[in-house]
């Protein structure tokens, strides 16, 4: 069995940049091992799998462990793999996901994901959260899937160093680390050990979460954001209430066949 795969770097600011995702597009669904054990073998944050389904399209994220219930670099690149290689004609996509339906629209160079919102249920900051993970936390909060520890500085966001070991033990999929920008509204990093990546280089999902905190809290709904990983990344969000618009590039870094007798 031959699938096509493409390797594209989501939220890219130039070569090497970005999140890389591999975007396998099937004719009809593997089983859930086969795209698990794939997604294993890619060894990327996810992989991400579609099926044309009348007239949009069905999608699924796996990362190295687990399924996912919503990816936002992924589906960005997904997206991308549309528009740029398979000839997609319009310029808006509808996904069918377990998250519900998901709308991303090409315009111009950036390609814009209509994601559900999220609200944030404020914790106390306990020494778990704070001083075990090397931190001086001024807020901390619970979403759907994440845990967010908000600090003082975009330094202290890029020299944080947690202790993976640590982040397993939260009860959470992943966390957060944020604060606001020097050179963009808000930036952050996101550690998920728990899903099976130490940390993820862009994060669309996360944003899900971080666009309606920073934009309430700088009374703002335009915003940018930096990922501050190693790889690095752009996002450029707006806050519309019970959805937020995530924006990005991508670049097409590699395109193959995986030859595997599954």
């Amino acid at each position: 069995m031959n699938i096509p795969i493409y390797i594209v770097n989501a939220f890219s600011s130039g070569p090497f940049t970005g999140n890389p995702a591999a975007v396998c597009p099937l004719d009809t669904w593997l089983s859930d091992d086969q795209m698990q054990s794939i997604a294993s073998q890619n060894n990327l944050s996810e992989t991400v799998f579609f099926v044309k389904e009348n007239a949009s399209y069905a999608i699924r994220w796996f990362t190295p462990t687990i399924e996912v219930p919503l990816c936002g670099h992924a589906t960005l690149a997904a997206a991308y793999v549309l528009f740029n290689e398979l000839n997609y004609p319009k310029n808006e996509i509808r996904f069918q996901s377990k998250s519900g339906e998901l709308k991303v629209i090409k315009e111009k160079n950036i390609i814009e994901l209509n994601f559900p919102s999220e609200k944030l249920k404020e914790i106390s900051v306990t020494k778990n959260l704070s001083e075990d993970l090397g931190l001086t936390v001024l807020c901390a909060g619970i979403g759907r899937v994440f845990l967010l520890l908000e600090v003082a500085k975009e330094e202290e966001v890029i020299k944080a160093n947690p202790d993976m070991q640590l982040l397993k033990k939260l009860d959470a999929a992943g966390v957060i680390i944020t604060a606001r920008g020097n050179t963009a509204d808000f930036v952050s990093r996101v550690f998920a050990p728990q899903s099976g990546i130490d940390e993820d280089p862009v994060t669309g999902s996360a944003h899900c979460l971080l666009i309606p905190y920073w934009a309430q809290k700088l009374n703002k709904y335009n915003l940018t954001a930096k990922q501050m990983s190693k790889r690095g990344g752009i996002l450029y969000c707006n806050y519309a209430g019970n959805r937020v618009l995530i924006g990005g590039k991508a670049e097409l870094f590699s395109k193959g066949i995986i030859n595997y007798e599954l």
